[in-house]
Parts: structure tokens; sequence; C-alpha cells
């Protein structure tokens, strides 16, 4: 299932909120190195209830706006 997630860094809080078929994730860690991307991954696995392993970032590495691809159990 691919999702298209719109990434807020350097957040207060971590957390997903839905607004229509977009995905809103607030993650603590920066935009530097990965770490943003990271955060997003784990934040995503544990939402799905997947490995992170099974969640991988389609386009939009560099950007806030990502396709982001979940792998079906």
């Amino acid at each position: 299932m691919k999702i298209q997630v719109t990434v807020k860094p350097n957040s207060r809080t971590e957390e997903l909120r839905q607004e229509g078929d977009n995905i809103t994730a607030k993650v603590k860690e920066p935009p530097k190195q990965g770490k943003a991307n990271r955060a997003v991954i784990r934040l995503l696995a544990e939402h799905f209830g997947v490995p992170q392993n099974q969640i991988r970032i389609i386009s939009g590495f560099r950007s806030k706006n990502k396709v982001i691809e979940v792998a079906e159990r």
C-alpha cells in the first residue's frame, strides 16, 4: 500500500494525524542525516503493526512530502 505522508520535523510531540488521504507525521528529530526519515518509519511501523523493514520511502527523501510504501503482512 502506498501512502502520502507530510513530515513535520523538530516537533515537540510525535504523532500521526490522518487528514483525508494524507497522513501528517510529527517527529522530534531534525531533518539532518536521515534522522527524521528514520523516525517517520518507526512511527508508521508502530501505527500499522509491521516491522520497520516492511516500510520504505519511495520518493521525497529530502522533502517534507513523501510517498511511503507499507508492505502487507
